[in-house]
């Protein structure tokens, strides 16, 4: 059996390592990263960055199960492929002690066993002075096993380690689905490729391939850099795979923090880029802003990103570090995708379709556990990885069309699905035009419906003449 897998991102390329290593007949389709996005006119991909966030801890016992899955296996494919990608630098995640979301994150560590230190007051400001937390904040910071990622270098892995299983690897950007009864075959800018069966996991791009659209809300979000220094650069962290910096005094490690006011920052510790500087980096939009055309999540990527975040996130990381040369800043842009349920879309559209996208904002380190997933789906029985029974919900049956994976709250639960560990494969509502759902909003922690006016996004030149819009960074 052939499987055309649709899209070298995260999950893609780590359902094509599964399924080669099933011993299925895999082609992995997706094109390279362009030379210049500002021109480009193809598809475009969050992963094309240095450094996401890679932790056990999580206020949410499903992202914390599959995270911890895929962490495991990260030495395994760095094995395979002879590519590193994992730092373990630390990870803290810090909120105002007493909360719920503090309490829901203690919850899941003590269920799970994960290994992480308590700090607050004093001992939290001596272990990292970095960081200027205000009164009554509690951490919680794992040393081991957690750090960043580079994407990059991750899917390069995966790719990799697919290819050396027997997977066949296409670059190429797929343009449309021809599916019958007898068989599939995905047209291409670069030629037709034929398939017993086709995986759709091509992020924001998803439902331009489908017969049907997902209820996806695909959000533009901006990224702020930081240039540092060589001294900055020992300061705060080293990022040589795999390099033991966790327990340095003083080192930065990476940082999810709901601050008081109520806001979502992350932060990641300096990071060597392909121009050779080291970067600071900092996410956490203030506001939604809608793609909902797939012009224009290009024209989002072409643009640059937004000034505005950038000075918001700025004004942020110099409250939250005041030590840090915040001088030489840049933006870029990326997109993240959600489902209503904020969990992965990883199901069966028929026959001889499935699709695997919706990482929700923690696709990458949790990348290959929903990639191996999605190889047990679209396989129909191929073996996928190893993860213990209560780490992951049971997966989808293969008649279970419109099906979403969700938190299974009770009643509601439809009683012919399967049932696993709270978690439960539920249909999902299909979504009128301008999809009902818009998303998880980072500063309020709250998800907004189609009865709240949606932001869409703007390319520069409209905002830059809009009164008032600055087109650069003061």
């Amino acid at each position: 059996m052939t499987i055309a897998v649709i899209g070298r991102g995260p999950i893609g390329s780590a359902a094509a390592r599964h399924l080669a290593r099933a011993g299925q007949a895999v082609v992995l389709i997706g094109p390279g990263e362009p030379a210049q996005k500002a021109t480009h006119r193809g598809v475009f991909a969050s992963h094309w960055d240095e450094g996401r966030i890679t932790r056990a801890l999580d206020p949410d016992p499903f992202w914390s199960a599959v995270s911890r899955a895929s962490i495991a296996r990260y030495a395994e494919i760095e094995a395979e492929s002879g590519i590193g990608f994992f730092t373990e630098s630390g990870a803290m995640i810090a909120a105002p002690a007493g909360g719920d979301y503090m309490r829901d994150v203690a919850a899941v560590q003590a269920e799970a066993g994960i290994n992480a230190e308590t700090l607050t007051g004093a001992a939290l400001a001596a272990r990292f002075p970095c960081f200027a937390f205000p009164d009554g904040i509690e951490a919680r910071y794992e040393p081991r096993g957690a750090g960043h990622v580079n994407p990059r270098r991750m899917v390069a892995a995966q790719t990799e380690a697919a290819r050396r299983a027997g997977a066949e690897v296409m670059d190429a950007t797929a343009l449309r689905l021809d599916i019958t009864a007898k068989g599939a075959r995905v047209i291409t800018d670069a030629g037709d490729v034929p398939a017993d069966r086709v995986l759709v996991a091509n992020g924001g791009w998803a439902n331009t391939l489908l017969p049907e659209p997902l209820p996806l809300a695909v959000h533009a979000r901006t990224i702020a850099f930081f240039a540092q220094d060589a001294h900055a650069q020992d300061t705060f962290a080293q990022d040589t795979f795999a390099q033991d910096t966790a327990a340095a005094p003083g080192g930065m490690p990476t940082l999810v923090y709901r601050t008081p006011a109520g806001e979502v920052p992350y932060l990641l510790p300096p990071i060597r880029y392909p121009d050779g500087q080291h970067y600071v980096k900092i996410g956490g939009d203030p506001e939604d802003s809608l793609l909902d055309t797939p012009e224009a999540v290009g024209d989002w990527f072409r643009s640059g990103g937004s000034v505005e975040v950038g000075v918001y996130l700025r004004t942020l990381i110099e409250g939250l570090m005041p030590g840090l040369d915040t001088s030489r800043m840049h933006v870029e842009p990326c997109v993240t995708v959600f489902t209503p349920e904020d969990r992965p879309a990883i199901r069966r559209l028929g026959a001889r379709l499935a699709v695997a996208v919706a990482g929700c904002g923690r696709g990458a380190k949790c990348a290959d556990e929903l990639g191996g997933w999605a190889g047990v789906v679209v396989g129909g029985g191929a073996r996928g990885p190893k993860t213990p029974p209560r780490a992951v919900p049971t997966p989808p049956p293969p008649h279970g069309r419109g099906a979403l994976l969700r938190r299974d709250t009770g009643p509601q639960r439809a009683r012919s699905e399967p049932r696993a560990m709270g978690w439960s494969w539920a249909r999902a509502t299909r979504a009128p035009a301008r999809s009902v759902f818009r998303g998880f909003h980072f500063r309020t922690g709250a998800y907004s419906r189609a009865h709240e006016p949606a932001r869409t996004y703007r390319p520069r030149s409209s905002r830059a003449s809009a009164p008032g819009a600055p087109d650069s960074p003061p």
